[in-house]
């Protein structure tokens, strides 16, 4: 697969996932109660609308990058390394709430952890041919 259709395929599913965390039947409350837009998307992952608006960006940020191979490559770094940063902040207790604004930990710190895995790669080490 070419760093062109990783960019266009994260930038997909960072949209769905996006508006999912938008939709209440997909969001649940812990206690079942009604959190102000804070939840968790599919009772696995935290989110609240700032997380939801920031997976909406980089789902746009992927769509555009995928239109060159340069932009691909720059958007596969540029997601690998802040999901890089926001899985260790997620680890860390002082960090875990994103500074007041971003939940990161839980299941979500094993998942940005496995995306920038995946966005490295296509970042530093694939060397497909660009579609």
């Amino acid at each position: 697969m070419s760093t062109r259709n990783f960019a266009l395929i994260f930038g997909i599913v960072f949209i769905a996932v996006g508006v999912a965390g938008f939709v209440p039947s997909l969001v649940y409350a812990p206690d079942g109660g009604d959190m102000g837009g804070h939840g968790m998307l599919l009772g696995l992952f935290p989110v609240n609308t700032l997380h939801n608006v920031v997976h909406l960006l980089f789902g746009l940020w992927g769509l555009a990058a995928s239109r060159s191979a340069g932009g691909a490559v720059a958007y596969a770094r540029g997601v690998a390394i802040i999901y890089a940063v926001l899985a260790v902040l997620g680890l860390l207790p002082a960090t875990q709430d994103g500074f007041g604004y971003v939940p990161l930990y839980g299941k979500g710190v094993w998942l940005h952890a496995a995306l920038a895995l995946v966005a490295a790669y296509f970042g530093w080490v694939n060397r497909s041919p660009a579609v």
